[in-house]
């Protein structure tokens, strides 16, 4: 096959879906249809499966069981306990080890047996306890006595939930992009209900903890799968809306768990309510389509045809000849298995560390987001536990989301990546530290202050994602991002146990957490910022990208616009060929023959796909 040949088969392989999308509608009534009445919806169920845990969980006032006190309210035996200034009967894991049969001949009126309590009788171990259940009916604690030394259970517990999350990832992953995005939601949303259900149906705390594992596969996969579709149903143009919508939907989907955990404060009817309405999502089987992405990826032509042409009906266009004629020749003509090969190649994860730029990087890139993830769910676990009402704190801990998005939405295409970055982590982690110094009683000061350090931290979550796509070349970027996610999902694993450690001490895991957001955020300004930059295509460019970096680079808080020749790497590009690109909103045109520029990155929150045009689910780990 002459270089002719080859050269018209490559351009007819490379369809792309973003040239015709401004035809026939990037938004138009088809895909907001879809948005608005089924992928927005089906983002919920992540909320509610992520943070149900929390509220199955509740430890309750308990003190230590005393059948020769049955005669007595449970209020009078609690104030038995309590008259005691022994911490550890307060805590209800020891009791008084006297004959109680004894202690009542000798009290003249029941009623004021708490007056004869002594602090100097022997104390000894509770093998049973009471709790208190005028807030809480029941729960995981309530049901199997997960109290003194068995209460890092729920700890454990909220672990295992995270533990399924990397391996969800992959494993849906790898259905998402084998059998399809439909057929992948709807096998996840089986698994989180299947997995809910024995998790209502859990007898003992290993039974529910396995189930938690099962949820925690689906999590944040269910979340991901329609987002990808909605992203990949609309033009450039409007993948930073799409991104901050769902952004929007899946903190309704905290706000509608915080009224859900008010009103339903079983745990068992808690893990029912919070799943087995979402059956009704299984509807949907006949309104989501595939990606027509994906079928265009792997060979499906007719498929993608079919799904395109509906949509430029119901939008009002028609889809063009060209665009069917350019899909027949690609279905037409096959790739060879030399192709084939060549194509799937690409380098490996090793080439993120291989030269000292790029090693450099990817190290700051990971950290930031291992910061950002153990701060930000850290922060979302740890909010019933400050304020006065666990179920208002947890409602306000996700109402400030919605503005946190809208603000770093507005500000990342001013001021860049870099500087909202580290302002957005350090101002959360200072005021996490500042907490240290409040008195104990400051409950209200305590959850301003965390208020404040979640809407700042779920800003710098919303930013790291597209800064991290932007530092990495195209030919890396998929395994970049996926590599540090991974590395960064080992938080959501140590988190609970330094969430943990506020039994003792209430401010502690904040200022664990306020130090780590603020070591990250100052860390966070030796990456460059790519805000009106051109993205690098290449792992040499990565390289290059960044490589002159000075303090005087450091401290520049606006990003200024580059000169069309100020690229340290742009005559790494020479002989490249251009072609259009999902992260280009406008093209850079130079000046020299067949001298080719690199695309600007202007969207605030574009979304870069992968060398057939689809979205990696394991890049939005």
């Amino acid at each position: 096959m002459d270089n002719s040949d080859s050269e018209k088969k490559n351009k007819i392989n490379e369809v792309d879906l973003d040239e015709v999308l401004p035809i026939i509608g990037e938004f138009g009534r088809y895909q907001k249809l879809l948005l608005w009445l089924v992928c927005l919806p089906a983002c919920i169920p992540c909320g509610f499966g992520a943070f149900n845990q929390l509220f199955m969980s509740d430890v309750p006032p308990h003190w230590c069981r005393e059948p020769q006190l049955y005669n007595f309210t449970a209020e009078q035996r609690k104030r038995i306990y309590e008259q005691s200034n022994v911490t550890q009967v307060k805590n209800g894991c020891m009791r008084y080890a006297v004959n109680w049969t004894e202690v009542l001949m000798s009290a003249e009126v029941h009623g004021n047996l708490e007056q004869l309590v002594n602090e100097s009788w022997p104390l000894e171990k509770c093998n049973s306890w009471e709790y208190d259940t005028s807030l809480v009916q029941s729960s995981i604690v309530i049901d199997f006595d997960l109290v003194c030394e068995h209460d890092i259970y729920p700890t454990i517990g909220l672990a295992a939930l995270n533990l399924g999350g990397p391996i969800g990832v992959y494993f849906f992953g790898v259905l998402n992009d084998r059998i399809g995005r439909r057929k992948s939601y709807f096998l996840c949303l089986a698994t989180l209900i299947v997995g809910s259900l024995l998790t209502a149906c859990a007898m003992n705390f290993w039974w529910w903890a396995i189930s938690r594992v099962i949820v925690g596969l689906t999590i944040p996969a269910v979340y991901q799968i329609p987002f990808i579709i909605s992203l990949e149903l609309v033009g450039p143009n409007y993948r930073s809306f799409i991104t901050v919508m769902t952004c929007m939907f899946y903190t309704l989907g905290l706000v509608l768990l915080s009224g859900v955990t008010y009103y339903v404060r079983n745990w068992v009817y808690l893990a029912l309510a919070t799943s087995t309405p979402f059956t009704l999502y299984f509807i949907y089987w006949w309104f989501l389509p595939e990606s027509p992405r994906w079928l265009l990826a792997k060979g499906r032509i007719e498929e993608a045809l079919k799904i395109l042409e509906t949509l430029a009906r119901i939008n009002g266009t028609v889809l063009p000849d060209s665009f069917k004629k350019k899909l027949k020749q690609k279905m037409m003509m096959q790739r060879t298995l030399s192709e084939e090969k060549r194509l799937k190649e690409g380098p490996g994860v090793l080439a993120l560390c291989r030269t000292p730029n790029m090693r450099l990087k990817t190290i700051l890139i990971t950290f930031n987001w291992f910061a950002n993830d153990m701060v930000y769910i850290g922060l979302s676990y740890y909010g019933p536990s400050l304020g006065q009402n666990q179920y208002l704190s947890f409602l306000l801990s996700s109402v400030v989301e919605v503005p946190s998005c809208l603000v770093c939405w507005l500000l990342m295409d001013r001021w860049g990546r870099r500087w909202p970055l580290c302002l957005a982590m350090t101002l959360s982690g200072i005021s996490c530290i500042v907490t240290v110094t409040l008195p104990p009683d400051a409950v209200i000061t305590t959850l301003v202050l965390f208020l404040f350090s979640k809407f700042t931290i779920s800003a710098s979550f919303l930013i790291i994602y597209p800064f991290a796509g932007e530092l990495y070349p195209t030919q890396l970027r998929g395994v970049g991002i996926g590599t540090s996610a991974y590395i960064a999902g080992l938080g959501l694993v140590l988190i609970p146990f330094i969430n943990y450690l506020g039994r003792e001490n209430l401010v502690l895991p904040l200022l664990i957490m306020g130090i780590l957001s603020v070591i990250g955020g100052i860390t966070g300004l030796r990456l460059p910022e790519t805000l009106h930059y051109k993205l690098p295509q290449t792992v040499e460019e990565g390289e290059e990208f960044g490589k002159n970096w000075t303090m005087a680079d450091c401290i520049t808080c606006v990003p200024k616009r580059p000169s069309e020749h100020s690229s340290s790497y742009e005559d790494l590009t020479e002989k490249l060929e251009m072609s259009p690109t999902t992260e280009t909103t406008a093209f850079a045109t130079g000046s020299g023959g067949g001298r080719s520029k690199f695309t600007r990155q202007q969207s605030t929150m574009e979304t870069p796909l992968d060398s057939s045009g689809v979205v990696k689910m394991t890049c939005w780990f």
